[in-house]
């Protein structure tokens, strides 16, 4: 009996072994943004900005040029990029802690001026590379090494919902927030990349995808645990859905 493959691996993800924890979703999500890449043709035409924490590594991963920016200032270095290549599709890739945190204000105001990059924005609720702090999106209730007894709302406040804020802005064209702990949420969540990046093809604005991930690491859990947790904590806490799409008849 032939084999046949069901899953092909993306020609633009690299074939090498992978560094991420056993159970970490940062791999899943290199190859949704691959096979976006790939399905509309933008692999040679892409720069990627590569930002701080384990998402930095994507350009291990990922055979397109890849610019690696400060820390939390991957969206304006994509400005940058994207006004001096407009020609270009421009991406950024960016954990909760850079993102949500030191470069909250980067984010804001880059999807304010409805600047066409995208961004796919891995939300674990933790700042995964630096040892499991307390992050921005860490939920209410969420041990970690710098809240041992529990994310406080009283003292800590709601973990911030970054979907719904950057759908509120004024130049996001498309805004969505996926999950990638099943077959139907990854199907789901490859449509969102594709409509994210079909935004800034199409010049209407800005396009941001917000992933629902695991770090089973930090969260001290076995890899099924933490994908558990994604569907009965993580979900939840952070609705899954579209915010905002302009891509009307185009999408």
């Amino acid at each position: 009996m032939s084999e046949k493959i069901i899953f092909p691996k993306p020609k633009v993800l690299r074939d090498r072994p992978t560094h991420y924890c056993p159970g970490c979703h940062h791999g899943t999500a290199h190859k949704l943004v691959a096979q976006v890449l790939e399905e509309l043709n933008l692999v040679p035409n892409t720069i990627c900005i590569g930002s701080i924490g384990c998402s930095v590594f994507i350009y291990n991963y990922i055979a397109v040029d890849t610019v690696e920016a400060p820390h939390g200032r991957a969206p304006a270095v994509a400005t940058g990029v994207k006004r001096a290549r407009p020609d270009k599709i421009v991406f950024t890739y960016q954990g909760d802690g850079d993102l949500a945190s030191i470069g909250l204000a980067e984010i804001m105001h880059c999807a304010n001026r409805g600047e066409k990059v995208t961004v796919i924005f891995v939300n674990n609720t933790v700042y995964g590379m630096t040892g499991g702090q307390m992050a921005p999106t860490t939920m209410v209730g969420q041990k970690t090494t710098t809240c041992p007894g529990g994310r406080c709302k009283e003292r800590e406040g709601e973990p911030i919902k970054m979907a719904e804020i950057i759908a509120s802005l004024g130049g996001t064209a498309y805004c969505a927030r996926v999950a990638v702990n099943n077959i139907k949420n990854l199907k789901k969540a490859q449509k969102a990349i594709y409509n994210a990046f079909k935004v800034q093809i199409d010049e209407l604005g800005f396009g941001f995808v917000e992933i629902l991930a695991a770090c089973p690491t930090n969260w001290k859990m076995n890899p099924l645990q933490a994908n558990e947790r994604v569907e009965k904590e993580m979900i939840p806490s952070f609705p899954l859905g579209e915010f905002k799409n302009c891509l009307g008849e185009n999408k």
